[in-house]
């Protein structure tokens, strides 16, 4: 039998993990922004950006996998743990797709690529608005 502090407590953990998953979420799409901003100045006006493009990319990839733990973790909808997990999976191909030297030219997929993984991340920023926030989630578990 659950107490009304127990129940009070697991809400209370469930929105701290929610928000926290939605921060990073954000935190992520704002990181990728920045990756397209710095690879338009580095293509249009200072090559030295480059380095920034590249060492943006390194530092935020961890994002992509933490938040796909957390969205195994917290009680997301399958839609949100989808959108996720997908987030590595376009890291990966991002990185093969610039690294990988082939005949079949896989560099020309590397912008379409990009493109896929900052809607696939903004969907997410979105669709864990819609959850987190969600009005009648809140009237139910209070």
């Amino acid at each position: 039998m659950t107490t009304n502090l127990e129940t009070n407590r697991d809400i209370a953990t469930t929105s701290w993990m929610k928000l926290s998953f939605y921060a990073i979420s954000i935190l992520f799409n704002v990181c990728l922004i920045a990756q397209v901003l710095t690879v338009g100045v580095a293509y249009f006006t200072d090559p030295t950006w480059w380095h920034i493009h590249v060492w943006l990319v390194r530092g935020y990839s961890g994002l992509a996998l933490i938040l796909l733990a957390g969205s195994l973790v917290a009680p997301f909808s399958d839609k949100i743990r989808s959108l996720a997990a997908s987030l590595p999976v376009l890291l990966g191909l991002q990185f093969c797709s610039i690294h990988l030297k082939t005949p079949l030219h896989l560099e020309v997929l590397h912008p379409l690529s990009g493109f896929t993984l900052f809607y696939v991340s903004s969907s997410l920023v979105h669709r864990l608005s819609r959850e987190v926030f969600n009005k009648s989630d809140v009237v139910t578990n209070a």
